[in-house]
């Protein structure tokens, strides 16, 4: 009972435990996200699979470039993760007061996902456009500045926020809702290992379904911030949802999940170490902050 009613963590620790979750998570896993990139920036038929992809970056492009454009998301994933669990975690608040309910329920968990996913993306889309530019085989940019300089002076500082509506509100959605889901129909924990093993395991199916709602958002985001823009020309990846028709049209709706296989094995046990990690963190937090917290 008492732990039922102990008091919310302040806004910083949540802040914190996901700024440190985000970058354990990038740094084991994102040699998958170059792979997916270079997957989803391949138009027609797919010539590598993902086991293909990675033995051709290696091959022809050394090791090294596996962890291209790692700078950008790494300076991006602590207040990336931060925003991610301290948004859903304002947002849930605010929509359990907003509702009358006393505890979250199926649909608070996936609207306060999306929400969180939403306010994600006004931090997040200029360091990922930076990273995918540096991701493409072609790129020729000296770094990330260089991206910066350049995409602002030919389209902008609108310019860094291209793909911005095809980014987080799925995957979000898909993570936060499967969490409460999974954690309501597992056997309730009773020793602190067994808890760490129920976060994993809710994270981890989180992160598979957003993976598979987010997939084909995630495919038509690549394509608009990969391409290069010409000045009086429309692009032909301009806005998410007729990109998705135009991507289905010509390419067949298997091109929608390329660079699945990566994401999924990045994402699926990537969002079980999220969760894990914030609240294995979290738990830090509250015994060092002592009683109302524990």
């Amino acid at each position: 009972m008492a732990t039922e009613q102990r008091k919310p963590l302040p806004f910083v620790a949540n802040f914190a435990a996901g700024a440190i979750a985000g970058v354990s998570e990038i740094l084991t896993f994102y040699p998958l996200d170059v792979v997916k990139t270079r997957m989803q920036l391949e138009t027609g038929k797919g010539k590598h699979g993902m086991v293909g992809t990675l033995t051709a970056i290696v091959r022809e492009e050394g090791v090294g470039r596996l962890y291209r454009g790692l700078v950008p998301p790494l300076l991006l994933e602590a207040p990336k993760r931060a925003v991610k669990f301290a948004a859903n975690d304002f947002w849930g608040k605010t929509y359990l007061k907003l509702s009358g309910e006393s505890k979250m329920t199926s649909q608070l968990s996936i609207i306060t996902g999306c929400s969180a996913g939403a306010t994600e993306s006004f931090v997040v889309v200029p360091f990922e456009l930076v990273k995918i530019k540096l991701q493409d085989k072609s790129s020729t940019f000296a770094g990330p500045i260089d991206v910066v300089r350049q995409v602002v002076k030919k389209e902008g500082i609108l310019g860094l926020y291209a793909g911005m509506e095809a980014t987080h509100f799925w995957w979000n959605g898909g993570y936060f809702g499967c969490i409460h889901q999974v954690r309501a129909m597992m056997p309730k924990a009773e020793t602190p290992q067994g808890q760490l093993f129920n976060n994993f395991v809710s994270g981890s199916v989180g992160g598979f379904v957003g993976t598979v709602l987010n997939t084909p958002f995630d495919v038509v985001k690549s394509r608009i911030q990969g391409a290069s823009k010409v000045p009086g020309v429309i692009p032909k990846y301009n806005w998410t949802y007729p990109a998705l028709v135009t991507i289905f049209r010509e390419e067949g709706p298997a091109a929608l999940y390329k660079g699945f296989a990566p994401k999924v094995l990045r994402l699926a046990p990537g969002g079980g170490v999220l969760l894990l990690v914030v609240e294995f963190t979290l738990g830090v937090f509250r015994k060092a902050l002592g009683p109302p917290y524990i």
